[in-house]
């Protein structure tokens, strides 16, 4: 018998949602599995998208070969040793990478190689960061709270600006590329996220109220641009989903889309705050 839609999108956003917090909870072996392969599908993805949609020649298994390299060798550094061999695998990437386009012939090698870089830049730098999240709350030791709560307050900035915007939203707020998003949408969703960090204040003091409160802020604003960032991908490749990986979601991307950038600003404001 055949799942009504809506079943096969709550079936399927609980799959996806259970695996991450698998990967996260359990210890660092689970989070770099899970977070390895969602790095992996993501440029799978992005790069198939890009030989599809942007009709743009790249080889796509070396990149996200790349990717991966980057990952665990981010791993390697925030866990095991801080040496910069860890990266000796990805520099290896890059260097073949460029090299190859003499030998490749193509009619614009620039634009080929450009769009290889964005996938690294837009996608495996951001999934890298993760490990310095997961090993920032004691140094050199694994702690989920950082990605826990990035991944929360988006969810549920998500959720309440979805039901804020359908309750209120009247302003536009980016029309251009996500005509359906609202000013007022994004108010209600970033007071509820914003104040869902006080529960985080009070189980991890590790860092203050206020800097809790601007955790949440940053995750939000940041989170906010990755997710038009990714409809401005979209719209310009005239695609609605990034891909179809998860039933009734449509692609990884269109999940992971405001982690994307969030990533990289948590790692920026953690790291002033623990300079301070």
């Amino acid at each position: 018998m055949k799942l009504p839609n809506i079943a096969v999108r709550i079936l399927a956003g609980a799959v996806f949602v259970g695996l991450l917090l698998s990967g996260i909870l359990i210890n660092e072996y689970t989070f770099v599995v899970i977070f390895s392969f969602i790095t992996v599908l993501s440029l799978y993805e992005f790069y198939g998208l890009i030989e599809k949609d942007a009709k743009i020649p790249i080889v796509r298994s070396w990149n996200v070969l790349g990717g991966f390299f980057l990952f665990l060798g981010s791993f390697y550094y925030c866990f095991y040793e801080a040496s910069a061999l860890a990266y000796v695998p990805y520099m290896l990437y890059i260097l073949v990478l460029i090299i190859s386009e003499l030998y490749l012939k193509r009619p614009n090698p620039i634009q080929s190689l450009a769009y290889s870089l964005l996938g690294q830049i837009y996608i495996a730098v951001p999934f890298a960061l993760t490990n310095y999240l997961v090993s920032a709350y004691e140094s050199g030791s694994y702690h989920y709270v950082y990605i826990l709560a990035l991944l929360v307050f988006i969810w549920v900035n998500d959720s309440f600006a979805y039901l804020t915007g359908m309750a209120f939203g009247k302003h536009r707020l980016f029309e251009r590329v996500s005509p359906k998003k609202s000013w007022e949408g994004f108010v209600g969703g970033a007071v509820v996220s914003i104040g869902s960090s006080l529960i985080f204040a009070h189980f991890f003091p590790n860092l203050s109220v206020f800097a809790w409160l601007g955790f949440a802020a940053v995750t939000i604003l940041f989170g906010t641009w990755g997710d038009l960032f990714e409809s401005l991908i979209k719209r310009t490749l005239g695609v609605k989903d990034s891909g179809n990986m998860i039933p009734g979601h449509g692609g990884i991307l269109d999940r992971l889309d405001s982690t994307i950038l969030a990533i990289p600003a948590i790692f920026i404001y953690l790291m002033l705050i623990n300079s301070i």
